[in-house]
């Protein structure tokens, strides 16, 4: 290992060596990954892990025992390379090197004339995975967390040998999936699946898991057990990767550099030797490392997983007030959604309540089926559901609310309705009740204007589907007090949602961002642009989704009020598009079909100029816009950096790692000082050296 790779801040990883005496008085080598701290801190691979791990395969092969095990410590195996270390390297070289030292490390195991086990028993990714695919041979627990090469997801590619092992062991089809198509979902394998995917040998209960193990292993090498794997199809191996080609150009139009690499290397999988695919993951790897997609990837993967666990700006927790019971004011489809959200993870009593019995039984209905298909899932089991049935209600009548903690509004999304409902509830509720707001644009402190205590009002944006998005904004109004907002903050992590605090201002963060921009995709149409042409402006991103798909998924008519509330605060900037008016008019899902092609029937609708932009133009307008806005939002004090704007956009639009969310990509190509005079983020915080 050259002296140039180092990471002081690297929590070391130990290869803890063992010798067992197995039932035919033989021994056998353990070797347990173990970084001294419990499961939450998982165990990773940086140089000292593995120098540690390269020690104890040399000293286990050295005693020559019946066969050598690497597993790991209660609940973790391993989860691949350490990636802290990787914004330290500074030179490609460095990069390249620790893609060598890894691949000599594990392939030791690969090359070991004494049998090679992995007893995968927790969770196992990238690196975690790959060591395991060195072994000769693989057992996993049915209770390991889950197994996953997401590489190609934070910028980077398996560069340890997944890409040349895992397809000549279960698969190019098989391979793919894990490699590619699961990375881009956000999609891990489940220790079932790996068993009959072929990656695990043999699978075996938690309960007994190492006993079982070591027996199997035991039994392999003495030819008592068989393990037998089916011969990999390489017929197929040019048609898979051609369609896994055509979904990635149609998803991501050649923006995200790690999917293109990954697709070469799963190519050369095919015919190449070994040490050939090795020394090509290396170089690739390096690539990768030293490139501004991947610095930005490791800048967003930061944001996910530390910055959103301590929310920029929250009070003392300290401060927070119990929930025991929770009132939700609606039973519409986002009223239930919310109740359902509430009673899963709360488990305390939910009230609904609306105009009529019907819609209050609607909703009360609705939870109960979704907590049915939990159970049908094997999610939940019966008595758990049982129990979280019996705490949703419904009622029409408010006083419902009157011994309740929290009270959250879910109706419609106008101001003066609103207000008569927080006059309503505020004669009702204790004066320690929290009312919270789900507005998605309306401003909180208008809402709570005229209460006799608004400084117990604060706003919880949820996003739709609120099951599965991730993000939630904690609006702070102008009156809220930090005994409300801690609360906020406690019910949002009861919740399991990453919150960020946002001020009080007009569509708060991701709506006014995608508002903007996609006014501008909108005002491009009402100007001339062809739909196709204006919905592909953008495709050089790599967004989740098309412009004209995301104000489909919106609702054309929310996607107009907001638009509305937006150009009433900013009229310079934010503007009402008359065809979108027309769109929402005439009952239309918006200005494309289905399929995503330009609606013959919206066609007939608009009315539009003669000065149609390039998809050249339009790209550099919406890119800049955002940047205006981004500057605006940050010169306001809407949230604390730029590093909050981001985590938004990750976690509440979606948008991807490669992008960092959206600073990183407006300050490396140089839009943000086009626009604003300045970048978003200091130099080497989220592109490469």
């Amino acid at each position: 290992m050259t002296a140039t790779i180092t990471n002081p801040n690297e929590v070391v990883t130990k290869a803890l060596l063992r010798f067992v005496t197995l039932p035919s008085r033989e021994r056998a080598a353990i070797i347990t990954l173990d970084n001294g701290f419990d499961h939450t801190k998982p165990n990773s691979f940086g140089p000292g892990g593995l120098a540690s791990l390269d020690a104890a395969i040399d000293e286990a092969v050295a005693a020559q025992p019946k066969f050598i095990a690497l597993t790991g410590k209660p609940y973790i195996f391993c989860v691949g390379a350490d990636i802290t270390g990787m914004p330290l390297l500074t030179s490609r070289e460095q990069a390249v090197e620790l893609g060598r030292y890894g691949h000599r490390v594990f392939r030791k195991l690969r090359d070991s004339t004494v049998p090679t086990f992995a007893f995968v028993n927790g969770a196992a990714m990238g690196g975690g995975l790959e060591v395991a695919l060195h072994c000769h041979y693989r057992t996993v627990s049915s209770g390991a967390a889950a197994l996953a090469l997401p590489e190609v997801a934070i910028g980077l590619v398996p560069g340890w040998g997944g890409t040349q092992l895992l397809p000549n062991l279960v698969g190019i089809a098989a391979a793919a999936q894990v490699i590619l198509q699961n990375p881009l979902t956000q999609k891990q394998l489940k220790p079932a699946q790996a068993h009959e995917m072929g990656i695990a040998d043999a699978i075996f209960d938690p309960a007994d898991y190492l006993e079982r193990s070591l027996e199997w292993a035991e039994g392999v090498v003495d030819g008592t057990v068989t393990v037998t794997r089916p011969e990999v199809d390489r017929d197929m191996w040019d048609g898979v990767l051609y369609f896994a080609k055509h979904q990635l150009d149609e998803r991501l139009h050649g923006a995200v550099s790690s999917a293109n690499q990954a697709l070469e290397l799963l190519a050369l999988a095919k015919t190449a030797t070994f040490d050939e695919g090795t020394a090509a993951e290396d170089e690739a790897l390096a690539d990768l490392i030293m490139g501004d997609q991947a610095r930005a990837s490791l800048y967003a993967f930061d944001l996910v997983q530390r910055r959103a666990k301590r929310p920029a700006g929250a009070p003392d927790k300290g401060l927070a007030r119990d929930v025991n019971k929770v009132g939700i004011v609606g039973a519409g489809l986002m009223a239930s959604q919310l109740a359902l959200l509430f009673v899963r993870r709360l488990e305390v009593p939910v009230v609904l309540t609306d105009l009529d019995q019907e819609r209050v039984d609607k909703g009360v209905g609705y939870v109960r089926a979704e907590v049915d298909k939990l159970v049908a899932k094997r999610r939940l089991d019966a008595g758990k559901a049982a129990k979280l049935k019996g705490l949703v209600s419904g009622s029409v009548d408010k006083a419902a609310f009157a011994d309740a903690d929290l009270v959250l509004e879910a109706v419609f999304e106008d101001l003066g309705v609103k207000k008569q409902v927080w006059a309503e509830i505020e004669k009702i509720v204790r004066d320690d009740c929290v009312l919270a707001t789900n507005t998605s644009s309306l401003s909180v402190t208008e809402q709570a204007a005229d209460l006799a205590h608004p400084e117990r009002v604060v706003g919880l944006h949820f996003f739709n589907p609120v099951a599965m998005m991730p993000l939630l904004e904690i609006v702070r109004a102008a009156q809220t007090d930090d005994v409300t907002l801690a609360t906020a903050f406690a019910v949002g992590k009861a919740l399991k949602k990453s919150s960020v605090l946002v001020k009080d201002a007009p569509a708060f963060v991701v709506n006014r961002l995608l508002t903007r921009f996609l006014g501008v995709v909108t005002a491009s149409v009402d100007d001339g642009t062809p739909i196709d042409v204006a919905d592909s402006a953008l495709d050089p991103l790599g967004l989740p989704m098309r412009p004209m798909a995301l104000l489909t998924m919106v609702g054309p008519a929310v996607a107009h009020h907001v638009a509305e509330t937006l150009h009433g605060a900013f009229p310079d900037r934010f503007g009402v598009s008359p065809n979108l008016g027309r769109v929402v008019a005439a009952g239309k899902r918006g200005f494309t079909d289905a399929e995503g092609n330009p609606d013959p029937e919206v066609l007939a609708l608009l009315e539009v100029g003669d000065r149609p932009s390039s998809v050249e133009e339009l790209r550099d307008r919406a890119t800049s816009a955002l940047a205006q806005e981004i500057r605006l939002m940050l010169d306001e004090g809407v949230v604390a950096d730029a590093r909050d704007i981001d985590l938004c956009m990750i976690l509440g639009a979606g948008w991807p790692f490669h992008l960092g969310g959206i600073t990183p990509y407006l300050d490396r190509e140089g839009i943000s000082e086009k626009v604003t005079g300045a970048r978003f983020l200091p130099p080497g915080v989220a592109n490469a050296p």
